[in-house]
C-alpha cells in the first residue's frame, strides 16, 4: 500500500532568525501547497477560534502565516467555522465573531474575512452526499465551506473528553457541520420543547419542512409532534431561547464513525490540504470555556494532503511523548489500575474512545493510515 507524505517541523528557531510563523510557511510550501493551483480560486480555511475563556486555541499568528501562504499564491482565503449546537459564545453567527474578535482574531490580524460557515443561526447549510457512507447518506455542512473552491484545514491537536483527541478529522467532520449537522453526529433520536424557556416566537415552525412542530394556542408555547418529526436538528439552530434539546447522545464509537463520514462529505471530489499543531495540547476541546495545563510537551507542525495519515502521524508522535508531570494524563496514569497505560487519549478521558474514528475512516477511503514523515528543517 502507497504511504502518504506527512510532512514535519519541529519548534525549534534559531536566536535572531526566523520565528515560527516563517517555518509553518516553509512547511506548508515543502508539502506541495503551491500544487493546488489556487490562482483566484476562493480557499476555506477551516480553524477553531476558542471558547471564551479557553486560552489553548492556535494563536492567531498561524492563521497568518497560512493565510499570507494562499495569498502569495493568488489565493482568496477566509477563515471560517460553523456555529456550535450546545448554548455558548459561539452558537450564531454574532456571538461566534464576537469571540473569534476577542480571542485575536479580526481581519487586520490574520490578513483576510472571517465568515461563520452556516449563516446568522446555523441554518445555512447544504445537503451533501456521503459517497460510502454507512452511517449518513448526506451530511448538512455549512454553505460557505462548500461553496468554496478549495478546503483547508488548520487544527489545533488536543485531547477530547468523548473524541479521546480532536485532530484533522474532528475538525472537519464536526467543525464543519451545521447547527443540524452537529445535532446529527451527537444525537440519535428526537428533540423535545422545554416550556419554561419558549417564548412562543414561532421561529422553529419556519425551519421544520415536515410539520414536526405544533403550536398551543391556550399556553402559547411550542410541542414537537414525535410522529411527524424526522429528528433533522434545523429547529435546534433556529430557536434563539436554548428551549428546544435532544437527550438521546449516540455512543463514542458511533459519533466517530459519523464524524469520519462528515469529513469526507466535505472534502470529496474538491482540491484539499491539511495542517496539524500539536503545541498546548489541552486533555479538553478548545470548545470548554476553561482549558487545564498540556498533558505532554509542545511537539511541531505537521502537513499533508491525507487528513488521516495526518491524525495517525500526530497520535503516534503524541504515544511517544512523556507525559507532563502534574498534568490530567500524568495524574491518571499514577492512580489507573489498568495494565495498559500507553494510550494517553483514553487514560486522560477514560471515558473517550478514538481508534474507531481512524479505523471507520480508512475503511470509508477518507485516506490511509499508511505514512511517511518528511522533516523540515
Amino acid at each position: 500500500m502507497q504511504k502518504a507524505e506527512v510532512y514535519f517541523s519541529d519548534f525549534h528557531t534559531q536566536a535572531f532568525g526566523d520565528g515560527l510563523p516563517a517555518k509553518l510557511k516553509k512547511l506548508i510550501k515543502k508539502a506541495g501547497l503551491e500544487k493546488l493551483n489556487l490562482q483566484g480560486k476562493f480557499v476555506a480555511v477551516k480553524m477553531h477560534f476558542g471558547e471564551l475563556g479557553n486560552i489553548s486555541y492556535l494563536r492567531p499568528n498561524y492563521a497568518r502565516a497560512v493565510v499570507d501562504t494562499i495569498m502569495e499564491l493568488g489565493g482568496k482565503p477566509f477563515l471560517t467555522d460553523c456555529n456550535t449546537m450546545y448554548p455558548g459564545s459561539r452558537k450564531n453567527a454574532l456571538e461566534h465573531l464576537t469571540c473569534a474578535w476577542i480571542n485575536g482574531f479580526t481581519p487586520l490580524t490574520v490578513g483576510c474575512p472571517i465568515l461563520i460557515g452556516d449563516g446568522l443561526k446555523g441554518t445555512d447549510d447544504v445537503a451533501v452526499p456521503v459517497n460510502g457512507g454507512e452511517y449518513v447518506k448526506e451530511a448538512r455542512i455549512g454553505r460557505a465551506v462548500m461553496d468554496a473552491d478549495v478546503f483547508i484545514s488548520l487544527t489545533h491537536f488536543k485531547g477530547h473528553e468523548m473524541t479521546g483527541f480532536g485532530g484533522a478529522i474532528k475538525n472537519i467532520g464536526m467543525g464543519c457541520g451545521s447547527r443540524a449537522g452537529k445535532t446529527e453526529q451527537h444525537i440519535g433520536g428526537k428533540p423535545h420543547v422545554v416550556e419554561e424557556l419558549c417564548r412562543g416566537c414561532r421561529r422553529c415552525r419556519k425551519e421544520c419542512a415536515n410539520d414536526g412542530l405544533e403550536f398551543d394556542e391556550a399556553k402559547k408555547k411550542m410541542h414537537v409532534n414525535h410522529d411527524n418529526c424526522k429528528g433533522c436538528g434545523r429547529c435546534l439552530g433556529a430557536c434563539n431561547f436554548d428551549a428546544i434539546v435532544f437527550d438521546n447522545y449516540l455512543a463514542n464509537k458511533e459519533l466517530n464513525c459519523r464524524m469520519a463520514e462528515y469529513a469526507k462529505a466535505v472534502i470529496d471530489g474538491r482540491p484539499h490540504f491539511h495542517i496539524a499543531i500539536v503545541a498546548d495540547v489541552s486533555p479538553n476541546c478548545d470548545c470548554h470555556c476553561e482549558n487545564d495545563v498540556p498533558i505532554i510537551p509542545d511537539i511541531g507542525m505537521f502537513a499533508s494532503f491525507d487528513p488521516l495519515a495526518l491524525d495517525q502521524a500526530c497520535v503516534d508522535a503524541c504515544l511517544k511523548a512523556e507525559p507532563l508531570p502534574g498534568g490530567q494524563l500524568a495524574n491518571n496514569i499514577k492512580q489507573s489500575k489498568e495494565a495498559d497505560k500507553s494510550d494517553y487519549f483514553t487514560v486522560s478521558n477514560p471515558a473517550s474512545e478514538w481508534k474507531s474514528c481512524l479505523e471507520h475512516a480508512e475503511k470509508i477511503k477518507l485516506g490511509t493510515r499508511h505514512y511517511e514523515i518528511i522533516n523540515v528543517k
